[in-house]
């Protein structure tokens, strides 16, 4: 649309039943791009579903990290999405609450458990 300027965001996470290994932190290992593109999958989709959802145009993941248990795994993504004047302006507070709805007070992204103080937006 004219005059939008695409913005972006930060989105963390971490899985407790995705064990970390080494190879999740090389991006173009089978295993990173296995899970690069299932991540893609659930976090696009809950975006889409959210107050930002039409304006929303992808995230990308851009990195795996070891959790604090060592067999969890710390999801690292930049999404972004069009700002325009039909935009109200990005609220990240709004968009951790729908987020946080809707993966079951942050424990469940499709079939992987969530740990529950790990979900950050940041605008």
């Amino acid at each position: 649309s004219p005059g939008a300027v695409t913005e972006h965001f930060t989105l963390n996470f971490t899985i407790t039943n995705l064990m970390f290994t080494t190879d999740l932190q090389t991006p173009n290992s089978r295993k990173f791009r296995s899970a690069e593109k299932i991540m893609k999958h659930y976090t696009d989709s809950l975006l889409q579903k959210s107050s930002i959802g039409p304006h929303f145009t992808g995230c990308k993941v851009t990195g795996f990290r070891s959790g604090r248990h060592g067999d969890d795994t710390k999801v690292d993504a930049v999404c972004s999405y069009k700002d325009n004047a039909s935009l109200a302006r990005f609220d990240r507070e709004k968009l951790y609450q729908e987020l946080s709805t809707m993966t079951n007070n942050v424990t469940k992204l499709g079939h992987y458990s969530l740990d529950r103080s790990s979900l950050y937006v940041d605008g």
